[in-house]
């Protein structure tokens, strides 16, 4: 089994830093720091980085300036998803994201970790858990969602959170470590502003 098999595989692992495909990271590095340069404008041109970094022609997201991944084999779209500005994945294991996902400015989505024992995080030791966020979810700006976690589907979480648990499906849920705090129900109905 390769380094990569294991990194796309569901189930999370353990392993040395070292061992890590730094050929791929540095493919990501690479192309990420490209799109990052693009003028917003030339639209095809970061499609087709996109694609590269992704490894896939379908269901690209729209990415906003400053973006980062470890890798980007390992991050799938389901359909439309805004990565909004200054969004970093850490997509050690797969991250999977719902269609019609809003990821707001700042958030941070971490497979990643590391050992809690000094003396094996000295030794490169770390962890990695898939993430997966269902289909209309709104993560707030500068919230992290944590290694091995599912949010559910149409859940939003609040800015400046921090998610370390699965959330439910149609919550709000909000804090460090956050926690629902409702359901979201008919009441939350807006209507548009006629112009």
């Amino acid at each position: 089994m390769t380094f990569k098999n294991l990194m796309t595989g569901n189930p999370s692992y353990v392993s040395r830093y070292q061992d890590a495909p730094n050929d791929q990271r540095q493919r990501a590095d690479h192309l990420c720091w490209q799109l990052n340069q693009m003028d917003p404008s030339v639209g095809e041109a970061r499609q087709k980085i996109l694609m590269q970094l992704f490894e896939t022609t379908e269901n690209l997201p729209i990415v906003a300036a400053n973006f980062h991944c470890d890798y980007g084999f390992n991050v799938h779209f389901k359909g439309m998803t805004l990565l909004n500005s200054n969004v970093t994945i850490l997509d050690s294991s797969p991250v999977t994201i719902g269609s019609n996902a809003f990821i707001a400015p700042g958030v941070v989505i971490a497979c990643s970790g590391h050992a809690i024992l000094p003396e094996q995080r000295a030794a490169g030791i770390g962890t990695s858990a898939p993430i997966t966020l269902g289909d209309n979810v709104w993560i707030g700006a500068n919230s992290v969602v944590t290694a091995g976690v599912t949010i559910g589907t149409g859940s939003i979480i609040g800015a400046g959170s921090v998610v370390t648990h699965d959330i439910p499906a149609g919550v709000i849920a909000v804090g460090s470590p956050a926690k629902p705090v409702r359901e979201i129900n008919e009441a939350d109905r807006v209507e548009l502003t006629p112009f």
